[in-house]
């Protein structure tokens, strides 16, 4: 294996970690946070958008205006479409033009649609809200390029003990995008409620809902731009990965000359075993080829992927009883409109602070001891258990120890990211040949926005009514969920330690074809097939 494998491949394999690595790591991670911020900060504002144009004084029942059912779903869930679109199309796009060329056209969308969001063609509720949806679609067609680009560069650039950690790192910012995106609408909201005071909407109807409070939900969204902006000149200055240089374009000249120069290190060309080597690999996805030696991967992170979305996008089904035995956040009609933006923001705050964010950075610092497999299948399994106890035991939990219910909460995100939301974003970076590694984690991601998009219109309609039986039901089925999930991890294999060629076979051997945690064959075997076709 070893003399089949290029000189450039090895040198990124085996070199220490430097400062290029840390750059790479800041440069795509930075996307990410955009990313997080992007789609996340809708939430902080969007019960006031229903304050500010969807108010009827001739409501009988006398509530704060509230977007409509279907009309709050396409502002959410419109970027969810965008995304898991971007996703196909720019994954695809990166392994027919290089990741580099893509990169920086998601990058420029994502900064002029998310300016573009907080404008209005028209005053009127349909006109804003249409304005802002279209802009949010593209918004989010920009951050579905993001998934399968940033991975794909992380994993070609990384070596092979620090890979995962690295990939995880910028996954990570995800974390850090929505503390921001709670951050920054409750910061902003504060000052205005301190320049703009009013009374609570039980107190008045009308004065209740500032008018200024059309400027904030615009300028929150607009922020979104400014990360992006920050690393648009680093993405540019990036050079081509050198897997995709050597093996896809076939110029092994260009690929040791910048990889040596951003590792600072003498790499040999190797014209003669670059031809070999792409010979070896010189099939497409959609064929028999691809499926004998990669099918059951691609299945098992795609299942794995979408099972875990819906589960976590569902799991704002509690949040309306843990907020308020918190203290985080009012009724709605004993608040004004900023002042609901600001408890919003807060909530979102603290659960990112004190669930989300500290479970990413545990995966990050824990990822090459534990490997992703088992972090993989413990998360799932702790999941379902939590999710389990608060299904069974809802009614208690939810009247009588209400701090339980937020503890179990709070874990349940704590293991969904110290468990598959970050290792379903690793794995298809490392399983697949680079031919098309950018394409299956494309098709991956994809699967787990169609179930974030089940997860967000299909569960969430079902428990509309606030029932409690129908929310419990729903626990408990995504309990469920959770454990087709732990399933379906036996699909794919552990990658720590290994190299993406011999990973994916690149490197010639044949024993690692659709290798799952459920094959039964020794290595010794494994390594046997592998040197006979060497």
């Amino acid at each position: 294996m070893s003399n089949n494998k290029l000189a450039v491949l090895n040198a990124l394999d085996t070199a220490r970690t430097q400062w290029y690595h840390v750059t790479a790591i800041v440069i795509a991670g930075m996307g990410f946070f955009t990313d997080a911020y992007d789609l996340f900060c809708i939430s902080t504002v969007s019960k006031l958008l229903g304050r500010l144009y969807y108010y009827d004084p001739a409501n009988p029942k006398h509530n704060p205006g509230k977007l409509p059912t279907p009309i709050n779903n396409f502002v959410i869930g419109v970027a969810l479409v965008g995304t898991l679109t971007g996703q196909l199309f720019f994954g695809w796009l990166g392994d027919k033009l290089g990741r580099k060329k893509v990169y920086g056209i998601t990058l420029i969308l994502m900064v002029i649609c998310a300016i573009c969001s907080g404008l209005s063609f028209g005053s009127s509720a349909r006109s804003v809200i249409g304005t802002l949806c279209f802009f949010r679609f593209w918004l989010g067609f920009g951050i579905g390029g993001d998934y399968p680009l940033s991975a794909t560069i992380m994993s070609e650039y990384a070596n092979k003990k620090t890979r995962g950690a690295f990939i995880a790192a910028v996954f990570a910012m995800q974390g850090v995008g929505i503390i921001f995106a709670g951050l920054v609408s409750m910061i902003l909201s504060k000052i205005f409620l301190q320049l703009f005071p009013a009374p609570a909407f039980e107190d008045d109807e009308i004065f209740s809902t500032q008018p200024e409070g059309d400027y904030l939900w615009r300028i929150v969204l607009m922020l979104g731009a400014l990360p992006a902006l920050t690393t648009y000149y680093w993405r540019m200055k990036m050079p081509e990965t050198g897997r995709y240089t050597a093996i896809i374009e076939g110029n092994a000249k260009q690929a040791a000359s910048d990889m040596g120069r951003v590792l600072d290190i003498e790499i040999d060309e190797e014209h003669d075993k670059l031809a070999q080597f792409k010979e070896v690999n010189n099939y497409p996805l959609l064929s028999r080829e691809f499926f004998q030696r990669h099918g059951l991967h691609l299945i098992g992170t795609m299942s794995t992927w979408f099972l875990l979305d819906i589960a976590f996008y569902s799991q704002n089904l509690t949040q309306k009883d843990i907020f308020p035995a918190m203290g985080l956040v009012h009724k709605a009609p004993q608040v004004n409109a900023l002042r609901e933006v600001f408890e919003t923001s807060r909530a979102m705050f603290v659960v990112a602070l004190l669930g989300t964010f500290p479970g990413y950075w545990f995966t990050v610092f824990l990822i090459e001891k534990i490997g992703r497999f088992i972090i993989q299948l413990v998360g799932f399994f702790m999941m379902s258990l939590f999710m389990l106890i608060i299904g069974i035991k809802y009614d208690y939990l939810k009247n009588d120890n209400k701090w339980l219910f937020a503890t179990l909460y709070g874990l349940t995100f704590f293991f969904a990211n110290f468990g598959p939301n970050s290792t379903t974003f690793v794995l298809p970076a490392e399983l697949f040949p680079t031919r098309v590694r950018s394409t299956c984690h494309a098709l991956s991601a994809a699967a787990g926005k169609a179930g974030a998009m089940i997860g967000a219109f299909v569960v969430q309609s079902y428990t509309l009514d606030e029932d409690s039986k129908k929310i419990q039901h729903a626990i408990l089925v995504l309990a469920f969920t959770n454990m087709l999930g732990f399933c379906c991890t036996f699909l794919v294999t552990e990658t720590k330690g290994r190299s993406l060629e011999e990973i994916s076979g690149e490197d010639g051997g044949v024993g690692h074809y659709n290798d799952t945690q459920m094959s039964s064959r020794p290595t010794g075997a494994r390594q046997s097939g592998r040197m006979e076709a060497i």
